[in-house]
């Protein structure tokens, strides 16, 4: 700002008007974490404006989890909702189901073998030790599809498509794409999260039924070639036990998983901290944070199944 004397002054940037209610403007919050983290200021202002301006009392730890899951929540009720909004971006959701399928499902199936191949000779040797060797294929199979199988191939797509998806839309935060998107009248949720998070969905689906197959075989290879098992008690016990809820369960499990997964790196993603720093750990945050939930909410549909279908003969 210059001055002359005996002259009127002069601001190189006019003023912004202030909301009569004393609502604080992003871009004054912005500017303020910017000058907090070492940046320079875009607008200095002078000291009778930053006077006027009300200061933004810090938050606490409690109060800024609890304000941070109110957020994940709204972002996911918000997706659910602009799904069903037009226009659809149908090319956009299968490109990004192909990326994320793409990624995911060669570690899918490397790590589905070695869970299927663990069960399996754990159960055995339990088996053998209390005399019940018939029953191994049913409580194999059954822990590989109902629980096994969700959680890897979720995780997988946590860790490499969750990753990649916060990675993109943090680096569009701090480009400010998104922004200029709702400045646009442009729908930032039904045109980027939608799509996203509709991928992990059918990404989920899809490999949980290539998972559950080849940790299946994985299993069966194991207890009848490694620890002698009958091929013929394995089968037998498995369609005795079995029931089709079982497969259904898992299915759901993945589009319950899957959507958890997109929220989650879709919401982490949009509220990125500003710079390269801040994307990093954005993606950090995005894959913990996906896993604790998976675990979590994996916990409650496996009581509510047990107690609701129980198992045959129970």
């Amino acid at each position: 700002m210059s001055r002359h004397a005996g002259a009127r002054s002069i601001e190189v940037l006019p003023r912004q008007l202030l909301p009569k209610s004393g609502a604080i403007r992003p871009s004054a919050e912005r500017h303020r974490e910017r000058v907090a983290a070492g940046a320079a200021p875009l607008y200095v202002a002078d000291d009778e404006e930053r006077d006027r301006v009300p200061t933004i009392p810090r938050k606490g730890v409690v109060t800024r989890a609890l304000s941070s899951t109110g957020n994940l929540f709204a972002l996911g009720l918000d997706t659910i909702r602009s799904t069903f909004k037009r226009p659809f971006a149908a090319r956009d959701v299968l490109e990004q189901f192909w990326f994320v399928v793409s990624v995911s499902w060669i570690p899918a199936m490397l790590v589905a073998i070695p869970f299927g191949a663990v069960i399996a000779l754990q159960l055995g040797t339990l088996t053998v030790q209390v005399g019940a060797q018939s029953f191994t294929g049913a409580a194999s199979v059954l822990a590989v599809v109902q629980q096994a199988a969700p959680i890897v191939t979720t995780l997988v797509i946590a860790g490499a498509g969750g990753a990649a998806i916060c990675a993109d839309l943090g680096s569009r935060t701090i480009r400010d794409e998104i922004d200029a998107m709702k400045v646009m009248g442009v729908s930032p949720i039904q045109k980027l999260v939608v799509p996203r998070v509709l991928a992990c969905i059918m990404a989920a689906v899809l490999l949980n039924g290539l998972v559950s197959v080849v940790g299946v075989l994985g299993g069966y290879f194991f207890n009848v070639v490694v620890q002698g098992g009958t091929p013929g008690a394995y089968l037998a016990s498995f369609t005795a036990l079995a029931q089709i809820s079982d497969l259904w369960v898992g299915e759901l499990k993945a589009v319950i998983f899957g959507f958890i997964a997109g929220v989650v790196a879709a919401y982490r993603g949009i509220n990125t901290a500003p710079g390269p720093k801040g994307v990093g750990d954005s993606v950090n945050q995005s894959v913990v944070v996906t896993f604790m939930l998976l675990f979590f909410v994996n916990t409650i549909i496996t009581m509510l199944y047990l107690q609701l279908f129980p198992g045959k003969g129970a």
